[in-house]
């Protein structure tokens, strides 16, 4: 595994949950709004795992959970030994995937290595290569994550980062349309970490979020904002 850093506390990223985030190295994506630009660049200062799982194990019985993010996870080749190793010391695990690695993400969750997964719907179908930053057709490997976690074999939400020029109205209809029956959908705001791949990328405001968060919900009861 290479970890690229350890957010050693979070109330907010594991829903219910005490956690921490632990962010691992290298992405298949190039979102142009991605604002982990030095984990996906492989950049980032590596954190060895012998001091993540040091960590771990002072924290047992003072954290509920472990929120392992990237970059991608699933392109590690050792993911699985590494979610197993984490639940072996008692931690809750969420998951957060582009949702490209569909046959890793159904193992993953056969063998009760994660417990929550939260998967990026980058935009509407007609944009979703644009958005992504990719030119090879992922598109099928995302539709097939995307019914996968509708059939409810894992908890999940899905989430979309909003940014001002790639989103407007119509995709929000067309992602509603796609996903309608959801069980959570959430509208995170952009933010400019000042470490992103691309120029040009605004938020919108409260406002306009809530317009789209709108649009969805005739489609997926369950919408909220993050971020504002």
């Amino acid at each position: 595994m290479r970890l690229g850093g350890l957010q050693k506390l979070t109330l907010l990223d594991y829903p219910g949950k005490t956690a921490c985030t632990v962010f691992t190295e290298g992405c298949n994506f190039r979102c142009p709004f991605c604002h982990n630009a030095s984990l996906v660049k492989n950049r980032s200062v590596e954190l060895p795992l012998d001091e993540f799982f040091s960590f771990l194990k002072k924290r047992q019985g003072l954290l509920d959970g472990v929120c392992v993010t990237g970059g991608e996870p699933l392109m590690q080749s050792d993911i699985e030994d590494f979610l197993y190793e984490i639940k072996e010391l008692g931690y809750s695990v969420k998951l957060d995937t582009n949702g490209s690695f569909p046959d890793k993400l159904k193992n993953i969750v056969a063998k009760g290595l994660c417990d929550y997964v939260a998967m990026d719907i980058k935009n509407s179908k007609s944009k979703y290569l644009a958005t992504a930053g990719v030119t090879r057709d992922i598109l099928s490997d995302i539709e097939e994550s995307v019914s996968f976690l509708l059939s409810d074999a894992v908890d999940y939400e899905f989430r979309t980062t909003v940014v001002d020029p790639l989103h407007d109205h119509s995709d929000f209809y067309e992602i509603g349309a796609w996903i309608k029956g959801a069980k959570r959908y959430f509208l995170q705001n952009f933010i400019d970490s000042g470490d992103l791949l691309s120029d040009g990328m605004q938020s919108y405001t409260k406002e306009k979020l809530e317009s789209f968060a709108l649009v969805l919900q005739g489609f997926v009861p369950n919408v909220a904002l993050r971020g504002v």
